[in-house]
């Protein structure tokens, strides 16, 4: 299984960490194709790229996922956009949030859409049962 997962890059990456320990865990259900999303050096590594170079190679690595797993906590533009590209070209998206604070809501466009599925964590095990639940039916 190929997968690609989405998380905030130049919007903050606040949880780069969190998104490491999920790359690594989705590495037992396939390749993820952007493990990049979790690396500390990115900035490192994209800074010869160009935004059109990124944005080929990435709507590349979409073209070829079987799913899409998107982290939405860290509110993105990129990240918004990719989902709506994944959902265009038919792939099965899981969208992972951590539990808002009151008086917080998701986006109504994700949590409204019938065709992504959006689950809500407080722990790291919360997010492993989703991926677990979400995958088993991939």
């Amino acid at each position: 299984m190929k997968i690609y997962f989405a998380g905030s890059i130049r919007a903050g990456r606040q949880d780069i960490k969190k998104y490491a320990e999920i790359i690594n865990y989705l590495k037992g259900y396939g390749q993820v194709l952007t493990e990049h999303v979790g690396k500390e050096n990115l900035d490192e590594v994209e800074k010869n790229m160009t935004d059109q170079h990124i944005y080929e190679q990435d709507m590349k690595w979409m073209k070829e996922s079987d799913v899409l797993i998107a982290d939405i906590t860290v509110a993105s533009i990129g990240v918004g956009y990719e989902i709506a590209k994944g959902e265009d070209m038919g792939k099965k998206i899981l969208c992972i949030c951590k539990k808002p604070e009151e008086g917080k809501q998701i986006s109504a466009m994700i949590a409204g859409d019938k065709n992504i599925k959006t689950e809500f964590y407080e722990t790291f095990e919360d997010i492993k049962n989703i991926l677990d639940n979400f995958l088993k039916k991939v």
